[in-house]
């Protein structure tokens, strides 16, 4: 096979994105090709394809079938389940997939699920890790309606953490409710969760003044992980109250800067250990054929669903 489809950017086309045909991968010794059965979409590369050149080819998260082992043995063998995730170009029908990115599904996990977790689950995954021990400790998450927000509440939960959600709307209370948040603030004001910190670690991606509200929420020693800014890039915030926290911080986190640290297989292990044992549950709203990329990825943007979109590349 020299052709496969794959989802290209296109600005002639409403949306910017459609299926086109671009050559087959040729996969690296380290590298297993997947025949994608199920993708799922995430913020970042939505927005980046509004902007990117022509020929640019979005996707990070996938799930589907080895169909060609890698070659230097390392990885699943073929007709293996697995979920993964590339830096670009996940959305096609065959993917050449390094091996530390990769983990094997469970039986009673589905395609859909586990579409779900790369990104999402991941970055939610490697926020909570830098509080460390989370054990009775109060924990806030701004944000906490989106992918991220989602999963991180239920991690926490699992951690023994005490969980405070923060969502700017307040007919998204019950979702967050309903994931594990012990407590809700409702409102574009974040101050009113001073009343549940100060806080050991604060989960962040809203920037501008939700920011600059939580830099002086944290306790002694407190982490703020700040991995979005969907409020804005500018911030103020009084450095004196911060500083005089003592041992207070401030962590920039990209997921893919992390995963040299830690590969995506082992996290995504551990993610999928949970969702088989019904302790993690990703929340797909919308459940598509990969044809209708654009009106879902619009739908995103937009903020027009709850939860996760799966849609469906081939049938395996």
């Amino acid at each position: 096979m020299s052709k496969i489809r794959a989802v290209i950017v296109d600005p002639d086309v409403s949306g910017r994105l459609a299926l086109r045909d671009v050559d087959a991968p040729t996969p690296a010794a380290n590298e297993a090709v997947i025949r994608v059965a199920e993708i799922s979409l995430n913020r970042g590369e939505v927005r980046r394809s509004t902007t990117a050149e022509a020929g640019w080819r979005p996707g990070w998260d996938l799930a589907g079938v080895v169909e060609t082992p890698a070659a230097d043995g390392s990885g699943p063998a073929v007709g293996t389940r697995v979920v993964g995730l590339l830096r670009s170009g996940a959305w096609a029908e065959l993917v050449s997939v390094p091996t530390h990115s990769l983990a094997e599904l469970p039986s009673s996990v589905s395609f859909a699920q586990a579409a779900t977790l790369p990104v999402a689950g991941l970055t939610a995954y490697h926020t909570l890790l830098k509080g460390g021990s989370l054990l009775g400790r109060p924990v806030l998450i701004t944000g906490a309606s989106g992918g991220v927000g989602h999963f991180a509440i239920q991690l926490a939960r699992l951690s023994g953490a005490q969980v405070i959600a923060h969502i700017r709307r307040p007919e998204y209370e019950t979702f967050v409710k309903d994931a594990g948040a012990d407590s809700v603030v409702i409102g574009e004001d974040l101050s009113p969760a001073s009343k549940y910190g100060p806080y050991h670690l604060i989960i962040e991606s809203v920037g501008g003044n939700t920011l600059g509200t939580a830099l002086g929420l944290l306790a002694e020693d407190g982490t703020i992980v700040l991995f979005g800014t969907s409020g804005g890039n500018e911030v103020t915030f009084n450095a004196q109250s911060f500083y005089s926290t003592g041992g207070a911080s401030l962590y920039g986190l990209i997921l893919f800067h992390e995963l040299r640290r830690e590969s995506a297989a082992v996290g995504l292990q551990r993610l999928l250990h949970l969702v088989e044992a019904d302790q993690l549950r990703p929340v797909i709203d919308i459940e598509a054929d990969w044809t209708q990329i654009a009106d879902v990825a619009q739908k995103l943007l937009n903020r027009s669903y709850l939860g996760k979109a799966v849609l469906h590349v081939s049938n395996v």
